[in-house]
């Protein structure tokens, strides 16, 4: 990025050559992206990240008309579905959506299917490519949310059958305020944004050409990297779970049984307020996830853990430990250290735990 903001700082929409030299990476960046996922350079549009993405796909792409998704999605897509008509299908107690309930939940005037590629909590993989086809067969134009699947899983948006596909670039080492979506060739897409016609014609405004460039960047390292990071993140994640099983009872992996990204893994412990064992972590030098977000003081238990069946205790009990490019197996053996002495500690201050 350094160079675009102190030597190539010209504005990619104009003509003259500090302009043109932006223009020049900018369309780097842009071929970069089109080749990790497999698309041309022309349906690449930058964004200012998944949830833009998200939002563009979904209000752009459904045209106004009835909108299919699932109850386990990120905020971002939810939140847009629910600008309109939509039908939410559930999800099995592995965090699988069935792709025969997608095409149940089909209607006349349904003019977008959303399903994400690998959900943001539990990492589970969903049949991408099996829900493209049943949206293909119906004249249906689908979109999955790719955020948590770049990076962790080989991708080409032509083996998927996607018409439109987010990622966001601070889930693969670029910065936060990027992201990109992928509109197939000949996808109907209504802008969101105006002001200029950037991205041809597809949202307005003025290109973040550093961030644009760091994204191609990441994008690049993960074609020439990604397989084999893939390959030792899964190991470190087995080798989690493992020992957590190993040392402390009463746990349970979330989506235990189903295919999952490498990098993700969301542990329940029995007896044990993810709040507290969160706060416990963090004062050992872990940084986890609860999953959950607070409405007015009042923590609320993941959406998401409620979809797949768990009681709002069970989905209370959960943490989210994410792995990635910088973490070891010396720091994975330091966690479940940590792990241990903290849940054995908070289960002796709830007498209710057996």
């Amino acid at each position: 990025m350094l160079p675009m903001l102190t030597e190539v700082y010209g504005n990619a929409s104009s003509i003259h050559h500090f302009g043109q030299a932006a223009r020049q990476k900018l369309d780097a960046a842009r071929k970069q992206v089109a080749d990790a996922l497999g698309a041309e350079p022309q349906e690449i549009v930058f964004t200012s990240g998944g949830t833009e993405a998200d939002n563009l796909a979904i209000l752009g792409g459904s045209s106004g008309g009835h909108v299919i998704t699932t109850t386990f999605e990120h905020p971002a897509v939810l939140a847009s579905a629910g600008q309109g008509d939509h039908t939410l299908v559930p999800v099995d107690g592995r965090g699988m959506v069935d792709p025969a309930a997608i095409q149940r939940a089909l209607r006349p005037d349904t003019k977008l299917i959303s399903v994400m590629h690998a959900n943001n909590e539990v990492g589970t993989i969903q049949p991408i490519a099996e829900i493209a086809r049943i949206a293909a067969e119906a004249g249906v134009a689908m979109h999955s949310d790719g955020v948590q699947a770049m990076g962790k899983l080989p991708i080409n948006v032509g083996d998927l059958g996607v018409s439109l596909y987010s990622i966001s670039g601070h889930k693969i080492g670029a910065p936060k305020g990027v992201g990109v979506l992928y509109v197939r060739k000949g996808t109907g897409l209504k802008p969101r944004q105006y002001g200029g016609r950037h991205e041809r014609d597809r949202r307005g405004g003025t290109e973040n050409v550093a961030a644009a460039v760091a994204l191609g960047r990441a994008m690049q390292w993960i074609g020439d990297h990604g397989d084999a990071e893939r390959r030792r993140i899964e190991t470190l994640r087995d080798h989690l779970e493992q020992n957590i099983a190993s040392r402390i009872s009463g746990t349970h992996v979330n989506g235990a049984g189903a295919p999952r990204v490498p990098n993700t893994s969301n542990i329940r412990f029995d007896g044990i307020d993810s709040d507290a064992l969160l706060i416990a972590l963090d004062l050992k030098g872990f940084a986890v996830s609860s999953g959950a977000a607070c409405s007015s003081g009042a923590p609320e238990p993941s959406h998401v853990l409620l979809a797949m069946g768990l009681n709002r205790l069970e989905a209370r009990s959960s943490i989210r430990f994410s792995l990635g490019r910088s973490n070891t197996v010396e720091q994975v053996d330091a966690l479940v250290d940590a792990l241990a002495d903290s849940v054995g500690h908070l289960r002796k201050l709830a007498p209710a735990y057996v």
